[in-house]
């Protein structure tokens, strides 16, 4: 990789740190699907919209991710999925400062879900997972309540 690809990613790590946040959601499925839930990791940059064209030029950069306008003036740009996430972050974690516990933890998560498939995940996997998520929330500034362990674990049918 140049020196050129280097800044890129560094300046990328940066806004990262100061404009973004790294996710690890648990969606309900409603699509029939035997697993009643899915995993989502997300890398979500946040800009004000008159400023939004940092944003294309970050997913020019990174070859993915889409843009979506809030009703309060903001500009999202969000990157989704497993390989994608892990991928991005083992790109930019040498120059992450200040989310790398959260992008450590989003990187091991979606390492567990690459290796194996959602259904035939474990109940060590699961929990390792959970654990996970718990990391990343506690080091996240979230203005929605966060879901305890014992919810998370609710909602993956671990509770006895």
């Amino acid at each position: 990789m140049g020196s050129r690809s280097n800044i890129h990613l560094a300046y990328i790590a940066g806004f990262l740190d100061g404009d973004g946040s790294l996710m690890l959601q648990i969606k309900k499925r409603k699509d029939g699907n035997k697993s009643k839930f899915r995993f989502m990791p997300t890398i979500c940059f946040y800009q004000d919209t008159r400023h939004e064209k940092n944003l294309y030029w970050i997913r020019d950069v990174l070859k993915i991710g889409y843009l979506s306008k809030r009703n309060d003036g903001m500009t999202e740009l969000r990157i989704n999925g497993y390989k994608q996430v892990r991928d991005i972050l083992q790109s930019l974690s040498p120059h992450i400062k200040f989310k790398k516990i959260q992008a450590d933890a989003l990187k091991k998560a979606c390492d567990i879900l690459l290796k194996t498939e959602l259904k035939l995940l474990n109940k060590i996997q699961l929990t390792k997972i959970v654990d996970l998520i718990l990391v990343i929330q506690s080091e996240n500034y979230v203005t929605k309540k966060k879901k305890t362990k014992s919810e998370l674990c609710q909602i993956l049918n671990l509770t006895p």
